[in-house]
């Protein structure tokens, strides 16, 4: 797993950090860094909520000069067709950003939808387990949380796999670890999130009852 230097405003927690790269997103983020190369001006990237479109199209406009257009959905085709053949002509790079893939978007004008089916398109996964634990350590550490050394893979193995899950487990355990001032252990963090109705579901019959005794016992 690797990173790229970027400003990082996760779950609203930090004003500076990295952009982690995994599986999940290296293809995407690797296409960015890679814009000299794209065979036409124009990419679209598309990807779940929170999973770090907004701040690859900053890399982007930062390195590139290029021009980015967010939410391309809320766009009329006729805009996006004249941003298309501005990006084409003037060689200025231009990257179309949304949560869904091109052949989701209402597209009724033929010469675009023909456009769009030429461009590359690059998509952003929900994140695998390194990226969920890294997203994890990243944003207690950015919240100023102090917590066990097996937290993080603790609720690796347990939460659901989605940058959105990620972000309210830790905009609830930095609450916790604010309002007491302790190291989050599993057992509070679980007690804390059953509370809040957010506990995941376990995912392994092999996490038992007294394994979870035996992880609450540590000191805290």
């Amino acid at each position: 797993m690797s990173q790229i230097g970027l400003p990082f405003d996760w779950a609203g927690q930090a004003r500076l950090g990295h952009f982690i790269v995994s599986s999940a997103n290296r293809s995407a983020a690797h296409h960015i860094e890679g814009w000299r190369d794209w065979p036409v001006p124009i990419s679209v990237l598309s990807g779940p909520p929170r999973s770090g479109k907004s701040l690859l199209a900053e890399h982007f406009a930062q390195i590139s000069g290029g021009k980015v257009i967010e939410d391309v959905e809320h766009q009329s085709n006729t805009q996006l067709f004249h941003e298309w053949n501005m990006a084409r002509d003037s060689r200025q790079p231009l990257l179309l950003v949304s949560r869904h893939a091109p052949s989701q978007w209402t597209v009724t004008l033929p010469d675009l939808r023909s456009r769009l089916a030429a461009a590359p398109h690059m998509h952003i996964d929900e994140p695998d387990d390194e990226l969920v634990r890294a997203l994890i350590e990243m944003g207690l550490h950015s919240g100023g949380s102090a917590y066990s050394p097996d937290l993080s893979e603790w609720l690796t193995r347990r939460i659901e796999r989605s940058y959105s899950a990620v972000a309210a487990v830790l905009d609830e355990l930095n609450r916790l670890s604010l309002a007491t001032s302790r190291k989050i252990s599993i057992a509070t963090a679980k007690e804390a999130l059953q509370n809040t109705g957010s506990f995941p579901i376990l995912t392994s019959e092999s996490d038992t009852a007294d394994g979870d005794e035996k992880h609450s016992k540590e000191p805290e």
